[in-house]
C-alpha cells in the first residue's frame, strides 16, 4: 500500500502552490496597475474580468497539480476551517500555514523579477487594500462572504466523498474567478491571508504603499467565513455516527 506524502511534501506543495498563485494572480493585478497608471485610465469590468481569470486558472492548475499531494489548500483559511471540522489535523496546521506564508512571500519576488520595480512602486505587487467607502467592518464581513462561498464549494466538491470525480480544480477555479468578478472593488478580494501577506511584506521593503493597519481584516474575515462554511456545510450534509461523516 502506498504510503501518504511526509508533511515535508505536503508543506513542500502548499508553499509552491501558494506562490505560483501570488505569482500569477496578484502578478496579473500588479501589471494592471501599472497598465493604468501609464495610459492614466481606470481599470474597467473587463480588466478585473482578466485578473479574476487569472486567479482562477491558476488554482485550477495547482489543484490539479498538488491536490493529490497536500490537498492544494494554499490558503490559510482553508487549513483551518478543515481542521476545525475534523478533515485536517490541527498539529499539521502551523507548518501548512508558515509554507503557505513563505510561498505568498517567494510569489511576491517572482512578481519582482517579472515586472520590476514598477510591479512594487506602481502595481504594489497586486495587493489588497480597502476601497475609501469601505469601512473596516464592512471589509472583515465582505472577506468572511467571499471565504464562505469559497469554502463551502470546497466542501461539495472536493471534501465530500460523493461529488463527482475530476471536477474539484475547474469548478473551486470557477468559483474563485467569480468571486473576484463581483468583490474586487471594495476589499481587492483576497479571501486568503497568505496571499495579502506576501505582498504587503514585499511591498514594504521596496517603496510599495502599503496599509499594514488592514491586514487584520484579510485575516479575521477569510477564518471567519471558512470556519462557518465548513461548520454549516458538515451540518446540512452530513451526520455523525460512530466519529465518521456519512451520507444523511
Amino acid at each position: 500500500m502506498e504510503q501518504p506524502p511526509s508533511l515535508w511534501k505536503r508543506c513542500a506543495a502548499e508553499l509552491i502552490g501558494t506562490a505560483l498563485l501570488v505569482l500569477i494572480g496578484p502578478g496579473t493585478a500588479a501589471f494592471l496597475g501599472i497598465l493604468t497608471a501609464k495610459s492614466n485610465q481606470a481599470a474597467t469590468l473587463a480588466d478585473i474580468g482578466v485578473v479574476s481569470l487569472a486567479f482562477g486558472l491558476v488554482v485550477a492548475a495547482m489543484i490539479y497539480t498538488f491536490g493529490k499531494v497536500s490537498g492544494c489548500h494554499i490558503n490559510p483559511a482553508v487549513t483551518v476551517a478543515l481542521a476545525s471540522v475534523g478533515r485536517f489535523s490541527w498539529q499539521d496546521v502551523p507548518a501548512y500555514i508558515v509554507a503557505q506564508c513563505v510561498g505568498g512571500v517567494l510569489g511576491s519576488l517572482g512578481i519582482v523579477a517579472v515586472l520590476g520595480s514598477d510591479g512594487a512602486v506602481i502595481g504594489n505587487l497586486g495587493a489588497t487594500v480597502l476601497s475609501a467607502d469601505t469601512s473596516y467592518i464592512r471589509g472583515i464581513v465582505i472577506e468572511a462572504i467571499e471565504a464562505y462561498v469559497l469554502m463551502l464549494v470546497i466542501m461539495g466538491v472536493a471534501v465530500d466523498q460523493r461529488a463527482p470525480e475530476g471536477f474539484a480544480g475547474l469548478i473551486i477555479g470557477l468559483t474563485v474567478a467569480g468571486i473576484i468578478m463581483m468583490t474586487a472593488a471594495p476589499t481587492g478580494s483576497s479571501f486568503n491571508p497568505a496571499r495579502t501577506f506576501g505582498p504587503y511584506l514585499i511591498d514594504s521593503l521596496m517603496g510599495g504603499k502599503v496599509y499594514w493597519s488592514q491586514f487584520p481584516i484579510y485575516l479575521i474575515g477569510p477564518i471567519a467565513g471558512a470556519i462557518l462554511a465548513a461548520l454549516s456545510y458538515d451540518k446540512i450534509a452530513f451526520t455523525r455516527s460512530n466519529g465518521h461523516s456519512l451520507p444523511q
